[in-house]
């Protein structure tokens, strides 16, 4: 089997082959058309080989990378985010259903988002991060204000758009499936629920920090660092802030904020949320070492449970450690 490195390279060299978009789930082959990156120039395809090899990369393209990849391309900003479809692919875990779903997220700064779809085998369906919410979890991780627009090598499905609909409730978000115009979410998702009918005035973006504090301070970064995503969480409904820090064996670490839905279920708790930023910077997740969970007091309900589930999917050596917070 690949590792996600060897199939960048062969994406380098024009040598895609059937191991492309398996390559970094670990979880069986799949075919996958090279004419997938037709009309990828060598010199982007460097470029972003670069990129993603960066140490510290993290699923984000800059503003001017993004307009450096346009103007080699010599296309639209739409174009590119459709051309990046099969990186964002190289990402994907789909041991259950052994579908590569990857999606490209355009923020308001102009940054490029990375996603793909994730699932935990042995555990509820219910689990899985479809690829449009990691990358716009990514996106909201990394503080956009908003998206612009979402690129996804299938149709999003309700459940995703009712995601979207929460980021951006008012509908703008031009969704990107191959060569087919782009539409807007407003058009896919008529007479939304949304935030408004909860009674609020707009959506996830941009995250609104939370001050929350510990009843000791910190001792460790990874605790520190599970305060912070705890306190950027978007949980409007519940109340319920929380956040995850994961650590690993290569001293990295990475957070993970709540998102809420209006509608409950496309929620995306904050393990999912971590997880997602290990996979996209290229680690796996039995490198997994700590994982931290920070909730505030006396929240309605508790992200322990999903996290044990899903931790035990994925690293079941791992263990974690859940740390109590006061609002205010």
């Amino acid at each position: 089997m690949l590792d996600r490195r060897t199939a960048l390279a062969a994406l380098g060299a024009g040598l895609l082959g059937r191991h492309w978009g398996a390559a970094n789930a670990g979880q069986g082959g799949a075919d996958v058309n090279p004419s997938l990156l037709e009309g990828i120039s060598s010199k982007s395809r460097t470029r972003l080989l670069q990129i993603v090899n960066e140490p510290g990369f993290s699923g984000q393209i800059p503003p001017d990378d993004v307009k450096h990849l346009v103007e080699t391309e010599g296309t639209t900003i739409d174009a590119v985010q459709v051309r990046l479809l099969p990186l964002a692919r190289t990402y994907s875990r789909p041991p259950l259903s052994n579908f590569h779903v990857g999606a490209v997220v355009r923020g308001s700064s102009g940054s490029l988002y990375l996603g793909a779809n994730i699932e935990f085998p042995g555990h509820s369906l219910g689990l899985a991060v479809h690829a449009e919410q990691a990358a716009l979890s990514n996106a909201y991780m990394h503080d956009e204000r908003g998206v612009a627009a979402i690129a996804v090598t299938a149709t999003p499905c309700g459940h995703c758009r009712q995601f979207m609909n929460e980021l951006e409730p008012q509908g703008e978000i031009h969704v990107l499936v191959g060569t087919n115009p782009a539409a807007k979410l407003s058009s896919l998702l008529p007479a939304a629920f949304g935030p408004k009918d909860l009674g609020l005035k707009h959506g996830a973006f941009p995250p609104t920090p939370v001050e929350l504090t510990l009843p000791q301070r910190a001792s460790d970064d990874v605790t520190a660092a599970a305060l912070a995503a705890a306190g950027k969480s978007y949980a409007p409904y519940t109340k319920a802030y929380s956040g995850i820090a994961i650590s690993t064996k290569a001293g990295r670490i990475y957070k993970g904020s709540y998102i809420e839905n209006a509608a409950f279920n496309p929620s995306l708790s904050p393990f999912q949320v971590a997880l997602v930023a290990l996979i996209l910077a290229g680690e796996d997740a039995s490198a997994i070492s700590t994982v931290v969970l920070v909730e505030v007091e006396g929240a309605v309900i508790s992200q322990k449970s999903v996290t044990d589930a899903a931790l035990s999917a994925v690293a079941s050596a791992a263990r974690l450690r859940s740390v109590t917070a006061t609002k205010g």
